[in-house]
């Protein structure tokens, strides 16, 4: 089995500029993620953007909907930051039925060491392995139903609707 991996950019992959404090994108830490986490699973990682999900469009949305399609997979994960992710699924499952896609992302950014995005992509690796086709969120070691879950802001944290 193969699993396609789309990146999006997001909080995962953001850089921290030690001088000014802006957190910014140079380049995916994917791959690094993988290799440190001993993955021996038969993936094809591609870049899509590299943003912040708060500046996604509709045209951005477009973008990943058209990768998704396009993939000979039908097990994909995707990359994307926390604040719209709810959004970009809800979009995905209005136009895709046939696949098992997982979204992840990360509160804190990679580079910062203790973040929660290796937990996280391990967990979505597992989860578009193993649950039926269907597009999920797969954030604090948990699955959710794209239609079934929300940003809890306040805490930090994803949870059930």
């Amino acid at each position: 089995m193969q699993i396609q991996i789309f990146i999006t950019g997001g909080t995962f992959d953001k850089e921290y500029n030690e001088l000014n404090g802006d957190l910014y994108f140079r380049d995916t830490h994917l791959k690094q993620m993988l290799e440190q986490g001993r993955s021996q699973l038969n993936v094809n990682i591609r870049s899509l953007m590299m943003i912040d999900s708060l500046e996604m469009t509709e045209q951005d949305r477009e973008i990943i909907l058209t990768h998704c399609r396009k993939s000979t997979t039908d097990r994909i994960v995707i990359t994307h930051g926390t604040d719209t992710m709810v959004e970009t699924a809800r979009y995905l499952a209005e136009h895709i039925k046939d696949k098992t896609i997982i979204l992840t992302g990360a509160m804190i950014p990679i580079v910062f060491g203790s973040s929660d995005g290796l937990f996280n992509m391990g967990a979505a690796m597992a989860y578009v392995q193993t649950l039926e086709r269907g597009i999920y969120i797969a954030m604090n070691g948990q699955y959710f139903d794209y239609d079934n879950v929300r940003k809890n802001k306040a805490k930090g944290l994803f949870e059930t609707l």
